[in-house]
């Protein structure tokens, strides 16, 4: 760690049974079945936790950004992220789309909001170059 650095916030979590398990914090906020993506079981999968929390961190991302440029965004701004699993081969990578929607502010000033979000959201960061991203302002 840099002299700099300052962990912020570290999230912990105690896993078992891989993708047909489940999964809890250790401050008991999240606690959740697991079942494999389009399975028989009842509980959420990894891609669909990755989406909620890349979803989460873009719009906060996109507050950030938003704020420099004194604009307000709208109560209701949403996006909708679809992570995909896929497979080539037998190598399983990801894929991600971000679906982002901003009523009631120009579609070019939503562009630069997005664009800007794109480079400071900690979860992009994490995935660039890393992963097929397409970002949409819809």
């Amino acid at each position: 760690m840099s002299s700099t650095e300052k962990i912020l916030y570290t999230g912990k979590t105690h896993t078992t049974g891989g993708r047909d398990g489940a999964s809890t914090s250790s401050d008991g906020r999240l606690d959740v079945k697991l079942s494999s993506p389009g399975g028989p079981g009842t509980g959420t999968n990894p891609e669909q936790l990755f989406a909620a929390g890349w979803s989460a961190c873009f719009i906060g991302a996109m507050g950030l950004a938003a704020g420099k440029l004194k604009i307000k965004l709208p109560a209701d701004l949403a996006v909708d992220t679809e992570v995909d699993l896929a497979n080539t081969d037998g190598a399983y990578f990801l894929k991600a789309r971000l679906n982002v929607s901003v009523p009631g502010i120009e579609r070019d000033v939503v562009q630069s909001l997005v664009d800007a979000a794109h480079q400071t959201c900690p979860y992009s960061k994490a995935t660039r170059g890393n992963i097929d991203v397409t970002i949409n302002v819809v």
